[in-house]
């Protein structure tokens, strides 16, 4: 089958060429997939607004063999918008991207975690007890992919240091949260 129709939160994208974009899409049943979104950065372009940063959006895609899933569709179902002057939100929703893109491999389901992202992004136009919550969504994330125990007690001082072992970089969107 060529076509097929995914739900997913779009946690990554990156400019390619003049007028596309490569999106990172967390779904549902295909787990962490690259798609290639040609044409979303013309003025004209009537999917650009659907495959925005933190949107669950419904994807047509288009599969070419061998190569990268094109988007010939998409429909947004939710838009996690928060306001602009919550900075500490924004930031926090954008290390919770960066986590799952770093952390999850490509083309593996994971009913769980997608609920786990789905749950997060809510509780962050809710709540304001930021540090908590990101720590839990931290633990949980590490103990389903594996990474660490049931019994291990994780911090958000060691959390860090931990997770950066395990991407072999810095997080570039932890240093906003807390300055």
């Amino acid at each position: 089958m060529r076509s097929t129709k995914v739900e997913g939160i779009i946690i990554n994208r990156r400019n390619s060429g003049e007028s596309d974009r490569i999106i990172t899409v967390f779904t549902k049943t295909q787990g962490k997939l690259k798609v290639k979104a040609k044409g979303v950065r013309k003025i004209s372009s009537r999917r650009g607004a659907h495959v925005e940063l933190l949107n669950r959006s419904v994807l047509n895609l288009y599969n070419s063999l061998g190569k990268m899933p094109i988007l010939t569709e998409a429909i947004t179902l939710k838009s996690f918008s928060f306001k602009k002057n919550e900075l500490k939100k924004i930031s926090a929703a954008f290390h919770v991207c960066e986590l799952i893109d770093g952390l999850c491999p490509e083309y593996q389901t994971n009913q769980k975690v997608y609920t786990m992202l789905s749950e997060v992004l809510d509780s962050l136009e809710k709540t304001e007890d930021l540090d908590n919550l990101i720590t839990d969504f931290e633990r949980n994330l590490l103990i389903n992919l594996g990474f660490i125990s049931h019994t291990s007690n994780l911090t958000s001082d060691n959390s860090q240091f931990l997770i950066e072992g395990i991407l072999e970089r810095r997080l570039r969107s932890k240093k906003i949260i807390w300055t």
